[in-house]
């Protein structure tokens, strides 16, 4: 113990100079203590200033990684190694606060969140508290800063889900959720447990780590592999670890489906690269093959989630499954382990996170009109209402990856990154998974096409004609143009990246 009091200056020394390239983090702390304050003093009185609050937080938050993303140009650690400041990871760390900072938006605009009898004060801290564990995964590069992270989200998300408690399909499906994630998690834990004994260090980036973890048994290797993947696969949603998906995804308000489909997806694939990065670039890895079991999951997991969706009327759990599927094709690009691979994920992302946020916004804006989830009864309502109608279809064409959207392009850039390293080494898989991706983006247009069918060409017995809420429209307006604008002019985005 002696020993190590020599080092404790120059660790503090570390650990200070860090704290610069860890103000977005600060600020969201930090905004977190204020929402909470406000909502004990003042937010019964003035229910939307904790709103307020929470958008000026993130707007700000937003700012910092985007002033990080252009002053920083190499990865580096921080914090003694628990954590790894890179250009991908600040990307998504920006997808993750513009996402939330639209469904922050969202939140009150939903019917029967506003109507909520506790009021949404509560719920802004959540989701504050919710986004600082996701910057947290996108930036985990030790495996306990990892499962912390895990932790910290599924915690939030917890909570989320089961916010709205005196509805019994929501707590049964809050329920659900925390049985499944406390699985998965109790699963993780131990499989961080094994790699940490075989490799004795925690720091996945630490050269001794993968050293110590390729001498030991391969076996008893790949078991505890399989059971990290589990962890990780259960904020990923892909299979086998999708099947709490339908079943939370609809009983959750609708707001918080859209939170659990895009922004701790996002965070959980910046964490799967920092996970895998070590190993693959490793020339003495031999002991589980992450090319096969992603290449096989991809497969599966587009297969499951589209075919399922074909099924589906309910329009939330259809989207729950489409996002299952979405998880299966954004692995195709993990799976190239090249940087144009990553390139490709993060604009496949930020693209799926606005498409995605914007459908599920259209959901709560014909609950309104029609007080169901059901797509029957959209029967007619294109006429009704055109304007949300015609961005259903634009959002869902995004969603099928069709020109002109920029959903299109997004599809396109993985299937050209994954063709491209098939090239080079003629691996079976990567043809496997091109054409498993082609086949199911044909499946998917037979239950995205559901919507529109019912919208404009069955006719509705609905007389009278609700007004649904304004704000929500010019989201999901913005959202579309958003997605023509993409389409039509990709390199906007891609050339950030």
């Amino acid at each position: 113990m002696y020993e190590l009091l020599p080092n404790i200056p120059t660790q503090l020394q570390g650990i200070l100079s860090d704290l610069k390239y860890f103000v977005p983090e600060i600020y969201l702390a930090a905004v977190f203590v204020v929402v909470l304050l406000a909502d004990l003093f003042i937010g019964k009185i003035y229910p939307t200033v904790c709103k307020a609050l929470a958008l000026m937080g993130i707007a700000a938050v937003a700012i910092q990684v985007l002033g990080q993303l252009v002053e920083i140009k190499d990865s580096f650690f921080m914090f003694g190694d628990m954590l790894l400041q890179s250009r991908t990871s600040l990307l998504f760390r920006l997808i993750i606060d513009l996402s939330a900072f639209a469904l922050i938006l969202h939140f009150n605009w939903d019917k029967k969140l506003k109507l909520h009898a506790k009021g949404l004060g509560d719920l802004y801290s959540i989701t504050i508290a919710s986004i600082f564990g996701l910057h947290l995964m996108t930036m985990a590069s030790n495996l306990l800063s990892v499962y912390l992270a895990v932790e910290m989200v599924s915690i939030a998300s917890y909570l989320l889900v089961a916010y709205r408690s005196e509805n019994a399909f929501s707590a049964e499906a809050g329920l659900k959720y925390v049985l499944f994630g406390a699985a998965a998690s109790a699963i993780m834990l131990y499989g961080i447990s094994l790699l940490y004994g075989a490799g004795g260090s925690l720091s996945l980036f630490d050269p001794a780590f993968v050293n110590g973890l390729s001498k030991a048994n391969a076996v008893a290797v790949s078991f505890a592999m399989v059971l990290v993947l589990v962890g990780i696969a259960f904020k990923l949603s892909f299979v086998p670890a999708h099947f709490w998906v339908p079943d939370v995804y609809q009983g959750a308000l609708t707001p918080i489906t859209a939170w659990l489909s895009t922004v701790p997806k996002i965070a959980a694939f910046g964490l799967l690269i920092n996970f895998l990065t070590p190993f693959i670039f490793s020339p003495a890895w031999r002991s589980f093959d992450f090319k096969l079991a992603l290449s096989v999951i991809g497969i599966a997991t587009m297969i499951a989630g589209n075919f399922a969706a074909v099924m589906q009327t309910n329009a939330k759990r259809m989207l729950a499954y489409s996002s299952v599927g979405h998880t299966g094709f954004a692995l195709m690009a993990i799976v190239t382990f090249s940087d144009e691979g990553i390139k490709t994920l993060v604009f496949y992302l930020a693209v799926y996170a606005v498409a995605n946020i914007a459908a599920l916004a259209l959901v709560s804006y014909f609950t309104y009109i029609t007080n169901s989830d059901d797509i029957k009864t959209y029967e007619g309502l294109g006429y009704k209402y055109p304007a949300a109608s015609i961005c259903f279809v634009i959002i869902l064409i995004s969603l099928t990856g069709l020109p002109v959207t920029a959903g299109f392009n997004a599809k396109l850039l993985v299937f050209s990154s994954v063709y491209g390293v098939y090239q080079q080494n003629h691996d079976i898989f990567l043809l496997l998974l091109t054409t498993t991706g082609a086949i199911t983006t044909v499946v998917s247009l037979f239950y995205y096409i559901k919507i529109p069918l019912h919208l404009f060409l069955r006719r509705s017995p609905l007389i009278d004609s609700p007004v649904a809420p304004f704000n929500l429209l010019v989201l999901v307006i913005i959202a579309s143009a958003a997605l023509v604008f993409f389409g039509i002019f990709p390199s906007v985005i891609i050339n950030l990246l």
